[in-house]
Parts: structure tokens; C-alpha cells; sequence
């Protein structure tokens, strides 16, 4: 993840600095170039990327979103929002491990535009993307940049990227329903 992040900050806009290494040389490096730089996760499976963030910005500011399909719809739904207050003079690193559809990230990105974080000032940060989402999101918001690790090309009757990788989420933070996991109807009594 922390590979992926600090390719993301490459886009953010920066300026050449000197800078002093631990051997007492001087080198030519980068240094940010804006206001400040918000993360933002599209819960659940985004706040995966938060520790690779901070670790390299130590003074990142995070955001929450989440955004679930309605299940008798199949449209995204804005059920929770917490941004930092003056959003709007940031970068955003806009983070989901998983975009299959893109309905998710697209509703995030209207979101931030609704808070006047300029488009161009978003970076859509993904471990695995669908076509169709990479598609959706460039079409609908040109100005985002779009980052990820890999691209497959197609989703299950489920919406899920195939041949992807399960539920990122549920798998990052041991939720995921392996033969581990009991349903309440088939758990045995305790033994005492």
C-alpha cells in the first residue's frame, strides 16, 4: 500500500528543495507545493490505506465517507460524512482499495466537488480496479486522476471484480466469513 501512496503523492504538485541528509550532504529533492493534503477513505475497505498515508505525510488530515449499494435499487447511498474543515483549499487523496462499478467512487467525488474541492485537485487511489470503473469515473470527472495497482477487465453477476480478489475489506480486517466464522443458528452450546 505504501508503494502505491507515495506513487499517488507524485502527482500532487511539487517544487525542487534542498534537502540534508543524515551524512551531512546536501540533495536535490521535492517538497509539496499546496495548502495541505486530506485523506479521505470511502469506508470500509479505503481506511486500509490510511496507515500507508500516514505514514508518509505525518500531518494528513482523514476524512470518512461511506457509501452503500441499496440492495433493492443498486444505487449508491450516502449513509455516513465526516471532512476536515476547509476541504476545499486541499489535494484529496480520495481512497478505495476496490472500485468495481465506480458508482461508489463517483458519489465520493460529488461529495468533495459539493464541499468546492476543485476536481483537479482529487487523486482517486486504488489497489484494484473493473474496467467499467475506471471508465465511469474518467468519463464522469475527467479532471481526477486516477491511480491503481492493476485493472481487471469484467465483474460477476454480483458486481464483484473478476477475477479480483474477494472482499478487500472484510479480508483486510478478518471479517470476511471464512469456515472461521459461525452463524448464530450453528454455533454449539459452550461447554462449561
Amino acid at each position: 500500500m505504501r508503494l502505491l501512496i507515495e506513487h499517488a503523492l507524485t502527482f500532487l504538485p511539487s517544487q525542487s528543495c534542498i534537502v540534508q541528509t543524515p551524512q551531512g550532504q546536501e540533495y536535490e529533492g521535492r517538497a509539496y507545493n499546496g495548502k495541505g493534503i486530506t485523506g479521505v477513505s470511502i469506508l470500509r475497505a479505503g481506511e486500509t490505506m490510511e496507515p500507508a498515508l500516514r505514514a508518509v505525510c505525518k500531518d494528513v488530515r482523514i476524512g470518512k465517507i461511506l457509501i452503500q449499494t441499496n440492495l433493492d435499487s443498486g444505487e449508491p447511498e450516502l449513509h455516513y460524512l465526516r471532512l476536515p474543515k476547509d476541504i476545499s483549499e486541499d489535494h484529496v487523496i480520495l481512497m478505495d482499495s476496490m472500485v468495481s462499478t465506480g458508482a461508489a467512487a463517483m458519489m465520493a467525488v460529488r461529495v468533495l466537488l459539493d464541499h468546492e474541492v476543485q476536481e483537479e485537485k482529487i487523486v482517486l487511489v486504488s489497489l484494484l480496479m473493473a474496467e467499467l470503473g475506471v471508465h465511469s469515473v474518467a468519463y464522469a470527472f475527467p479532471k481526477v486522476k486516477i491511480i491503481t495497482t492493476a485493472v481487471d477487465k469484467s465483474l460477476d453477476d454480483f458486481l464483484h471484480v473478476i477475477p479480483g480478489i474477494g472482499d478487500f475489506g472484510d479480508r483486510y480486517f478478518g471479517t470476511d466469513g471464512s469456515d472461521s466464522w459461525n452463524d448464530e443458528e450453528n454455533q454449539e452450546e459452550p461447554s462449561y
